[in-house]
């Protein structure tokens, strides 16, 4: 992706000096541009934690340098490596509790270092597969981008050309992953290809991941768009203005049940209701072939309540952080939802388009079997 006109990634090493992990600092965006520098494993669980950088491969990546950083420079006297390398990875792991890539990647890197018994190859091992992670996320993006480019194109064909209307949910954008993102990526494609698209994109309370980093994105490469409150989703359907719906996940289980962004789940109903077809592009690293019944166990976040009692916003070249809630009314912030199979039409991954059922997911990843 770029901005104005400069292609970034969302995380990489510091050129020259390899025991930097920089990243963009989402907290700021649309309105600045920031970039984050981190030394420590406690620094990148930090950013985690409090999403500096946010989107389940994004962390996942961010975690599995974490574990790098971890080892290039332990505690002086340290006696016990294992402990060590064990309490960061248990570090990151607390970050964020719903999202699969992050254990995903955490477990990547745990199992090429235990491989080695001394630090500087324990090192020189989790920094290669830190790295393998990153690009690995970046192809299995541009594939997917792929293959919901053709669920575009039938579309369009069908529409005989007219624009293709599709309603997204939160950020699984570029910002969300290393490059290309996953719900956004079949849309770049579409875009890039020629397509006439427009997205309508949810503002996603309470941190308006669309209205402030999917906005930011589109309006940088170009895509028409309009920013719509939470609750449009449905009208518009009733009305005919959406074609498609497309998000991501943060964790789905191998009968097909999605975990993603508070709200998706009601996108999904409104969807089935107006016979709008529904479509989860994600990697295979936000499988959790572990899990079945998303409602019963896929763990979901619970965040400060002060995301939902406070906004951010411009105002004369400042960003501010006003309160919208009376003061003393309590607030819940749940931060994920699931959204059961049988509302879900097909699941875009790297390897293609399969239905959202146990036989169909097991088919296109037999390793999971």
């Amino acid at each position: 992706m770029k901005i104005n006109g400069t292609h970034y990634r969302t995380i990489w090493l510091k050129e020259g000096n390899p025991d930097v992990l920089q990243a963009i600092d989402q907290r700021y965006l649309p309105h600045e541009f920031h970039i984050e520098d981190m030394r420590t494993v406690e620094e990148v669980a930090r950013a985690i934690r409090e999403m500096h950088l946010r989107g389940a491969p994004l962390i996942g990546s961010a975690a599995a340098y974490g574990l790098y950083l971890a080892l290039l420079s332990p505690p002086e006297g340290l006696s016990n490596i294992w402990e060590y390398i064990s309490s960061s990875a248990q570090l990151l792991l607390d970050t964020r509790p719903t999202a699969a890539n992050l254990a995903h990647a955490v477990g990547r890197v745990l199992a090429v270092v235990e491989k080695e018994d001394k630090l500087a190859g324990m090192t020189d091992a989790a920094l290669r597969e830190a790295n393998k992670i990153a690009e690995e996320s970046v192809q299995h993006c541009r594939l997917i981008g792929q293959h919901g480019l053709e669920l575009i194109r039938d579309i369009s064909k069908k529409k005989k050309g007219k624009t293709v209307h599709i309603l997204t949910h939160c950020n699984a954008g570029w910002l969300a992953c290393i490059d290309y993102g996953t719900a956004t990526a079949p849309i770049y494609a579409a875009h890039d290809a020629g397509i006439s698209l427009h997205v309508w994109v949810d503002e996603t309370r309470p941190r308006n991941q669309g209205s402030n980093l999917t906005a930011f994105e589109l309006l940088q490469h170009g895509v028409p768009h309009t920013v719509i409150t939470d609750n449009t989703g449905g009208h518009l359907m009733q009305h005919g203005k959406v074609d498609m719906v497309l998000v991501g996940s943060d964790r789905t289980t191998r009968r097909g049940d999605v975990a993603n962004k508070v709200g998706t789940y009601l996108k999904a109903l409104a969807a089935k209701d107006n016979e709008v077809p529904f479509f989860v592009a994600l990697p295979s690293s936000s499988f959790d072939f572990s899990l079945r019944d998303g409602l019963r166990e896929i763990p979901i976040e619970e965040r400060n309540p002060d995301e939902v009692s406070y906004v951010f916003g411009w105002f004369n070249g400042k960003i501010y952080k006003v309160r919208i809630s009376p003061q003393g009314s309590p607030a819940a912030n749940y931060a994920f939802d699931v959204t059961p199979a049988r509302l879900v039409t097909g699941l875009i991954t790297e390897r293609g388009i399969c239905r959202a059922s146990e036989r169909s997911i097991l088919k296109m990843f037999p390793e999971a079997k």
